[in-house]
């Protein structure tokens, strides 16, 4: 291959002369090169990163992706169990420990804080630290409400080993067995209901189980029957026990009565039929519980036959109806 020769102008001479090339020139022009190569090498490969994602960066941003949303579900199913551990907290304090009569637990004692402000911060410097410091804060705050909520349940068993005759004595089954297909069930809660006789809205002082006429009726705690009475109008046929311990139920619109007064019953005992007399309109049992005279909700006291589910149900069953049926 022949070398082609380079020549230029000289201007001094007017004439083309050969081009001779140094060393140094020749290694001038070698550095320019290979500069020139890394410098646009270098821009391509920026330009490369900035762009476009690595094998290596697609699995690790995959995976915090992942991992991003199992923290959520987890953080959902930490907020399902806050509701659950409230609702344990709400029956505790107003039904358990009104009925056993111990003393309260604050919310402040229930509800307090882990303490310590920057207890979490060095969270906040790893990838997603904001949502997992955010996970891990309420897992210690439900640790904190559960031995709280634990340390309750231990003193209430002390309370209620105490008090046998008064466990056994307190309303605290359903006077009519709900839930069975055919059978009887919750039509009107306590609480302001529309009266189908009179058309007016009125404090309905107890709740009302729908049942055939015949059904059983039995008594919800241990007592001795102190009225029994068969009007024509009012609670018509019906039957007050005392509990003693200041407790009373009343069962009311029944067919046929089977106690008499002074007659010693247990709990669970049948002690009349579901019927339609006195003022009603169905055939139903109307039943109140009474705690010093007052009356107070009879649901709050289905807590020895019922599960936590149960309860929940009973609850929203007694909210669906705003007519009662005496």
């Amino acid at each position: 291959m022949i070398r082609k020769q380079k020549y230029y102008y000289n201007s001094k001479t007017l004439s083309y002369e050969k081009a001779r090339s140094t060393w140094r020139w020749k290694i001038l022009k070698s550095l320019v090169y290979i500069g020139s190569v890394l410098f646009f090498g270098i821009l391509i490969s920026l330009l490369l990163f900035s762009y476009f994602e690595t094998p290596e960066e697609k699995i690790v941003k995959r995976e915090l992706t992942q991992m991003e949303d199992e923290y959520k579900a987890m953080e959902d199913r930490l907020e399902n169990i806050e509701g659950i551990v409230d609702d344990l907290a709400k029956r505790d304090e107003n039904i358990y420990r009104v009925i056993f009569e111990a003393e309260p637990i604050s919310d402040e004692v229930r509800k307090s804080g882990i303490g310590g402000g920057n207890r979490y911060a060095e969270l906040l410097n790893l990838p997603q630290g904001k949502l997992i410091r955010n996970t891990k804060l309420k897992i210690d705050q439900l640790e904190k409400q559960l031995a709280v909520q634990s340390k309750s349940y231990q003193d209430l068993r002390v309370i209620v080993s105490e008090r046998e005759e008064m466990l056994a004595s307190i309303p605290a089954i359903q006077p009519i067995l709900t839930g069975t297909e055919g059978e009887a069930y919750l039509s009107s809660g306590y609480g302001v209901r529309f009266h189908p006789i009179y058309k007016t809205k009125r404090m309905h002082p107890g709740i009302d189980f729908s049942a055939p006429i015949g059904t059983e009726i039995h008594t919800s705690g241990n007592g001795v029957v102190t009225k029994v009475a068969k009007e024509r109008t009012g609670y018509g046929y019906h039957v007050v026990v005392d509990h003693d311990f200041g407790y009373k139920t009343l069962y009311a619109h029944m067919s046929e009565i089977i106690v008499r007064v002074g007659q010693q019953v247990t709990r669970g005992e049948t002690i009349g039929l579901v019927g339609n007399t006195g003022t009603s309109t169905a055939p139903h049992l109307h039943y109140e519980v009474f705690q010093n005279e007052r009356k107070i909700n009879p649901i709050h006291y289905f807590f020895n036959d019922v599960t936590p589910e149960e309860y929940e149900a009973i609850l929203e069953q007694a909210e669906l109806s705003n007519q009662s049926f005496d």
